[in-house]
């Protein structure tokens, strides 16, 4: 039997509808995009990427934050913490936003994702120009003193095993589109710098000539 993937294999293939892509980028009036915020835990990424979102939204954009600790309540529920299962996780999430992507949303994650190959193999799910990696650049020292939920002394401690940082490794991104300093800028500063990233990229504009003028633009009135 000849090789092939699952769906290969069982005979499913993808059903092109009467939408495009750019048919739904023309309602929302930007492109579809991800954000994808990644650093060690309490560096700052889920506070970050709300913010993002709450400004976006008030720019006009369609926008859907997937936070790390909210996927694991439901669509990966199932699933631990091994390096196994946090791959099987980021995957399933990358499914997800591909499928946002499609719908023209800008989706914002915010897991750890500590593993370069993890956070490539989502990048290649996606087309080239719509994929943004932000590192939320954080020492070690100041999330452990953060340490909102208390892990990093249980952690220390021996009571949580492949820990992010302390007994599990994570892969800094080699060249994210953007680096933000959370231990030295605010969540709106960060944020703000996101959207700039996103405005130079072309995403926060209308997709195609004679469509309606895009809100989601430096024109927009501040968030206050």
């Amino acid at each position: 039997m000849g090789e092939g993937t699952i769906a290969e294999k069982n005979n499913v293939t993808w059903f092109k509808g009467l939408v495009s892509r750019e048919d739904r980028e023309r309602l929302h009036r930007h492109r579809g995009a991800v954000v994808w915020f990644t650093g060690l835990s309490a560096s700052g990424k889920s506070t970050i990427a709300h913010r993002l979102e709450h400004v976006l939204h008030r720019m006009g954009c369609s926008t859907y934050v997937f936070d790390g600790d909210n996927v694991r309540h439901g669509l990966c529920a199932d699933l631990g913490f091994s390096g196994d299962d946090r791959s099987e996780n980021i995957r399933r999430i990358g499914e997800m936003v591909r499928l946002f992507v499609d719908a023209g949303i800008i989706a914002i994650t915010a897991f750890i994702s500590p593993f370069r190959s993890d956070r490539d193999r989502v990048r290649a799910l996606v087309e080239p120009g719509r994929f943004f990696e932000v590192f939320v650049d954080c020492p070690l020292e100041v999330c452990a003193a953060r340490d909102p939920k208390g892990i990093y002394v249980k952690a220390r401690e021996g009571k949580i095993r492949n820990f992010t940082g302390i007994s599990s490794p994570y892969e800094a991104p080699e060249a994210p589109e953007l680096v933000v300093r959370s231990d030295r800028q605010t969540s709106e500063e960060a944020a703000l710098s996101v959207v700039k990233l996103l405005e130079d990229a072309g995403i926060l504009s209308t997709p195609a000539a004679g469509g309606p003028e895009c809100p989601c633009s430096s024109s927009s009135p501040p968030v206050r």
